[in-house]
């Protein structure tokens, strides 16, 4: 039953309240450029809304401070946009050997972003403590404060359920720690806590490589493996929040024990870890970009390590597609660096080891980088973030 607060179902207030909603769904949209505003004749286009409606609630937006506008030509002519008083979102993607963080608006659009070295044993307290000061620090750069953060979504290699880290391979330091609840207390605010590649596959779903297919996979491969899954537009997490953990696929009983624990893991044949390590003899001290450098001079040791870890990823990949049967396979992380290097061999792997109906799955490098986690983060945060339309209800 609705408190006495709420619209009743079918009033002029809950009728108002659904058209506001809608509205603010326009507006939030994160695939409009930024610079970008709406007119009042555009929202009444996308929305259905008829004009004197729309005009009606974009006024109510912008005397409670969710809106800027500025006039245009006419009445409907107006731009509308988001206001940045409406409030601020932030994004944290931990690494093993680094930390982002960015500044978003409610539409999940960064405005600013930082990136710096990690070390290796930073434990959760420390970590978010760094986070901290590195958020305060860009928030004074563009006039705000901590007060104007509304969501913190904090991105982790590793799988999460409701909040809690439930592997120590990447990041030891943060086993068993509630991630939502130690970011929530940390920032003061409402905080959310996801597996780093289920926020790459969001953000290339939305903003990216895999924007427009209903359903899409992201393998994020760097220090281990792990996907994203997207099935009709919305990000599957699996029961308790595990599903997509693909590098540890076994590929061979016998093959080299994996730090899980098992053998033949996908891991222990395609990671950056591996690559380097194949060719540590022949490369003393060189990094994985290092390789790919050595690679496309045509040093055959670095094209070797490649394409054997693109085949192998290839077979992975098969299991997904033969699985869910997605539109197109995105792959990021630091191996996506490599590009054709790594993927002509990937889709070899994949047309070895897959069904005939899904062997041409297209096989691509993510849009965003090593960003893909970050701007996931800032996404969710945006999304989880609920605006007070009840004030102009």
């Amino acid at each position: 039953m609705p408190s006495s607060h709420e619209p009743r179902p079918g009033s002029t207030a809950s009728l108002r309240s659904a058209n506001t909603q809608r509205i603010l769904q326009a507006l939030r949209d994160p695939a409009r450029d930024h610079e970008t505003a709406y007119t009042q004749a555009e929202l009444a286009r996308l929305t259905g809304l008829a004009p004197a409606t729309v005009s009606g609630i974009v006024r109510s937006l912008a005397e409670t401070g969710l809106a800027d506008t500025v006039p245009g030509s006419g009445r409907r002519g107006t731009e509308v946009r988001l206001a940045r008083s409406a409030g601020l979102v932030v994004g944290l993607d931990f690494g093993r050997l680094h930390l982002s963080v960015a500044l978003g608006d409610l539409a999940g659009r960064i405005v600013a972003e930082d990136r710096q070295p990690l070390g290796p044993d930073v434990d959760h307290s420390n970590g978010l403590a760094l986070a901290h000061a590195k958020v305060a620090e860009l928030l004074e750069q563009h006039g705000a404060t901590l007060e104007d953060v509304r969501t913190v979504t904090i991105g982790l290699p590793a799988p999460v359920t409701a909040g809690q880290v439930r592997s120590s391979t990447i990041l030891p330091g943060w086993l068993g720690v509630n991630a939502r609840d130690a970011t929530a207390a940390q920032f003061g605010t409402h905080a959310h806590a996801e597996n780093d590649a289920n926020l790459g596959a969001l953000a290339e779903h939305r903003v990216g490589a895999a924007r427009g297919h209903r359903t899409s996979a992201f393998v994020k491969i760097s220090s281990g493996v792990g996907a994203g899954l997207i099935i009709d537009d919305r990000l599957f997490r699996g029961s308790d929040g595990t599903a997509g953990e693909m590098g540890h696929l076994t590929l061979d009983t016998q093959g080299p024990v994996c730090r899980c624990g098992s053998r033949g893991c996908l891991e222990t044949y395609a990671s950056i870890g591996t690559v380097v390590g194949l060719l540590a003899e022949r490369m003393p001290g060189a990094t994985f970009a290092d390789v790919v450098e050595a690679a496309r001079e045509g040093q055959v040791g670095p094209l070797r390590a490649l394409e054997d870890a693109g085949l192998h990823l290839g077979w992975g990949l098969a299991s997904v597609a033969n699985l869910l049967n997605p539109t197109i396979l995105v792959v990021g992380g630091e191996m996506a660096r490599a590009g054709e290097l790594l993927l002509s061999s990937v889709r070899i792997g994949l047309r070895r080891h897959s069904l005939d109906a899904v062997a041409a799955t297209p096989v691509v490098t993510g849009e965003l980088g090593d960003r893909a986690s970050l701007v996931g983060a800032v996404l969710l945060a945006a999304e989880r973030t609920e605006l007070a339309v009840d004030l102009v209800a």
